[in-house]
């Protein structure tokens, strides 16, 4: 299970006109949410938060969140940023209680190389990068490993061929497929369009004649 720590202070105010001044003062408005407890408003630094965000994977990384000194074990539910400009807008956590099951989004890993890349120059492609699980807060894994070693041409791999650790649910369709390992594709020749050479040749002439023309012309003038 992947952990990581981060600090929060508790706010009264709310509304936007609130998260502007925060925002303009380094701050990110936030909130923590969770069974059996009141949502509460937060704020957090801007710079420790995005620092740790770039080191996590936020949807399955469990947060020590330290609020006001006393520390809970959060998950991260939603980062709001903003369209056009830099930096985060609100961010919410999901407080965590034990023995009861979470859901979160975790990276599938795919490791070895296909033996149809190996042995027959085929192409593997992954085609979904992480899955939804059902799982207790405590035995989130830090990612779902694949061996695709034994994948050859013309086949692929589903939901269904992942092996999952013990109290791991899953929730994506099982039949979704993960990864495919493509024949490769064959080379096309370039064929010169018909008449392109003609039309080649032809052009210096429509130019020539344009000139004898303008000469013409100027003849007369004089």
């Amino acid at each position: 299970m992947a952990t990581a720590s981060l600090s929060a202070t508790s706010r009264a105010g709310k509304g936007k006109g609130v998260a502007r001044k925060l925002r303009a003062a380094g701050k990110v408005p936030g909130i923590v949410y969770g069974h059996a407890r009141e949502p509460q408003s937060l704020e957090l630094d801007n710079r420790e938060l995005e620092r740790l965000l770039e080191k996590i994977a936020a949807a399955s990384t469990v947060i020590d969140l330290s609020i006001d000194g006393t520390a809970r074990k959060t998950l991260i539910r939603e980062i709001q940023r903003h369209p056009l400009q830099p930096g985060i807008v609100h961010i919410d956590f999901l407080e965590l209680v034990a023995g009861e099951k979470v859901t979160v989004a975790l990276r599938i890993a795919f490791e070895g190389t296909p033996v149809g890349v190996r042995s027959d120059g085929g192409i593997f492609e992954e085609t979904l990068h992480e899955v939804e699980i059902e799982v207790d807060p405590a035995s989130i894994p830090d990612r779902l490993v694949v061996d695709v070693t034994d994948l050859a041409i013309g086949h692929s791999l589903h939901v269904s061929d992942i092996k999952l650790p013990e109290g791991v649910e899953l929730v994506t369709d099982s039949g979704v497929t993960i990864c495919i390992c493509s024949a490769p594709r064959a080379e096309e020749e370039v064929v010169p369009a018909v008449g392109a050479e003609t039309a080649a040749v032809a052009e210096p002439e429509l130019i020539r004649k344009a000139k004898e023309d303008e000469e013409e012309g100027e003849a007369k003038a004089e």
